[in-house]
């Protein structure tokens, strides 16, 4: 699939479902979310209907994202199926580490390639306030688990936060050195009910730079990353900067998203969406639906014009 600005898209990111086992301060509400019926969300049947469509029309990377995916029932026998689509060549998953240990070995079986793991501090007690009563050992535990496996490589992903965690950038560095982790630092995006507390803790990552001096720049391979890597003089793995509000990638971006609910999201940072789940059940053509959406895809965000959305990112997906 090509846009109208020339942009190829074939990486699409899909919600399972807005709920989560933490309450991150930057991304849930500290009571929890309103849950909705059942019937409000795309069954898996449905979700793999859409998806096969996707990849027929181009898709080859899909990424599974929540809330937190693996509090959805039936996530290994839905990757089972999807990996055996013609055509898609990545299956990758975002999560918080919580419940790896318990689904590590299954998913690997059922085709799921790596994972993302979010992990904004090494220390014990900052990871339970931040995620407002999170083990950090469980997730550690997800890591190995992940690891031994063989779901790699693994990235991290830190979300930079003012007087939080920018004293632990030199210790979050120094895991690239010796495995090959890669570690992303994330600018703190100011999205839905979170937008003014991101805006008061926002640091840029540029600061990444400014403490770790020894950091070389690499070469970038895939140009429709939001990456730029850096790496310390022999590490095995990498060092990431994400710079959504610093940095704009909007000129290479290719990708669409999905929630948990079916509403197709063409840019993250737009409040436009377009509801498959009600087109799949009045039986409309969702494929023309799906390419219509995509020549109307915007061309950038504003975030640097305040512009920010109303929904939360747990309701769209990491």
């Amino acid at each position: 699939m090509i846009d109208s600005f020339g942009r190829r898209i074939n990486y699409l990111r899909i919600s399972l479902t807005d709920r989560c086992n933490l309450r991150c301060r930057y991304c849930m509400p500290e009571n929890g979310i309103e849950k909705f019926n059942h019937e409000d969300m795309l069954s898996l049947e449905e979700l793999y209907a859409v998806i096969k469509i996707f990849v027929e029309l181009g898709i080859d990377k899909i990424r599974f994202t929540g809330g937190e995916p693996l509090v959805r029932k039936g996530i290994v026998k839905l990757i089972s199926q999807v990996s055996k689509l013609k055509g898609l060549k990545d299956i990758t998953m975002t999560t918080n580490g919580i419940l790896l240990k318990n689904y590590a070995k299954d998913l690997k079986e059922a085709g799921l390639n790596r994972v993302n793991i979010s992990l904004d501090t090494l220390n014990e007690e900052k990871y339970r306030t931040i995620t407002r009563g999170g083990n950090i050992r469980d997730v550690l535990e997800g890591i190995e688990a992940a690891k031994k496996v063989g779901l790699t490589p693994i990235k991290i992903n830190t979300v930079l936060i003012g007087g939080f965690n920018d004293d632990e950038i030199e210790d979050l560095v120094n895991l690239t050195v010796e495995e090959e982790i890669d570690v992303r630092f994330i600018e703190l995006m100011p999205v839905g009910e979170a937008a003014s507390w991101a805006e008061d803790n926002f640091i840029s990552n540029n600061i990444v730079l400014d403490k770790v001096k020894d950091l070389n720049p690499v070469a970038r391979e895939d140009l429709s990353s939001p990456a730029i890597y850096f790496q310390l003089p022999n590490a095995k793995g990498k060092v990431g900067l994400i710079n959504p509000i610093s940095c704009k990638f909007c000129s290479n971006c290719n990708r669409l998203r999905l929630t948990s609910k079916g509403h197709l999201k063409l840019c993250l940072h737009s409040n436009r969406e377009v509801d498959l789940k009600e087109a799949l059940r009045n039986g409309q053509d969702i494929r023309e639906l799906i390419l219509k959406s995509v020549a109307e895809k915007e061309e950038s965000h504003n975030l640097e014009k305040r512009q920010y959305i109303k929904r939360n990112m747990y309701q769209i997906g990491g």
